[in-house]
């Protein structure tokens, strides 16, 4: 068993959590990396789990990758951490479940790299963000210059990654960084209240994720055909049938999906 990232399931109905648990600041290291991959891999093929909560307790989400590895990098050990640490946050990022990220206290390089990798960040009103790595005459390795610009505009992006400040849960979600804040006592269980909502929703809304994530990059007559083939796919499950059929019975909003 993973000991400072672990998957905790039964959550809540359909929800589990990833929960970061390496003291005293969840400071990512090459093997939690390793076992966030495992833990993504076990997901992806569980059906039962409907959506995930990312969690790193209620003082900090993670205040970045574990410095103490770094003295021992060259360029090649260098390289090679950035690739297994993207392919990690590719994996969580891919999953077929809604994610959420809970974030208090300090999200701050790899753990915002992590908490970017969701779709959705509820931070706590204490949270702060931050790319920090250029004050170790670095830059982020795990899609923080990416990611970061695809959402908070590239302007914010190279303020935030150029000079390491750390950014508020209100500017934060003034540029999009963010989805929602929240009571620092509560946040948890908005997050897993939120997460349950997305669980008893229909097997259309891992359709609509891959037709999100897998567009995002095409030219715009390439991804509307996916979007096309991700439309088609939601008439074979049970769910868009049962959706169809409640709607012209009931009206709007009172279909109870399976997740099938």
């Amino acid at each position: 068993m993973a000991e400072h990232i672990r998957l905790e399931r039964d959550t809540a109905p359909g929800v589990a959590t990833i929960r970061l648990d390496r003291p005293k600041v969840n400071a990512i290291s090459g093997d939690m990396v390793t076992d966030l991959t495992g833990i993504c891999s076990e997901l992806a093929g569980d059906r039962t789990v409907r959506a995930v909560v990312v969690w790193g307790g209620p003082k900090v989400f993670a205040a970045g990758a574990d410095i103490e590895e770094f003295p021992s990098f060259d360029r090649v050990r260098a390289l090679e951490f950035s690739r297994r640490f993207n392919a990690s946050l590719l994996s969580l990022e891919s999953l077929p479940q809604v994610t959420i990220a809970a974030v208090a206290g300090y999200a701050l390089g790899g753990g915002l790299e992590v908490a970017v990798s969701t779709d959705f960040r509820m931070a706590a009103d204490n949270a702060r963000f931050g790319v920090p790595e250029i004050q170790l005459g670095l830059i982020p390795g795990g899609g923080g210059t990416q990611r970061l610009a695809r959402l908070a505009g590239i302007t914010m992006a190279k303020e935030m990654v150029y000079t390491g400040r750390h950014v508020a849960a209100e500017e934060a979600k003034a540029f999009h960084i963010v989805s929602s804040i929240h009571d620092p006592e509560s946040l948890y269980e908005d997050a897993i209240a939120r997460a349950v909502e997305f669980a008893k929703g229909p097997a259309a809304l891992r359709l609509a994720k891959e037709a999100i994530l897998e567009g995002l990059h095409l030219p715009l007559g390439e991804a509307v055909e996916v979007e096309a083939e991700k439309f088609a796919a939601a008439f074979e499950t049970s769910d868009g049938r049962t959706g169809v059929q409640s709607f012209l019975d009931n009206g709007p909003g009172k279909a109870t999906f399976s997740g099938s």
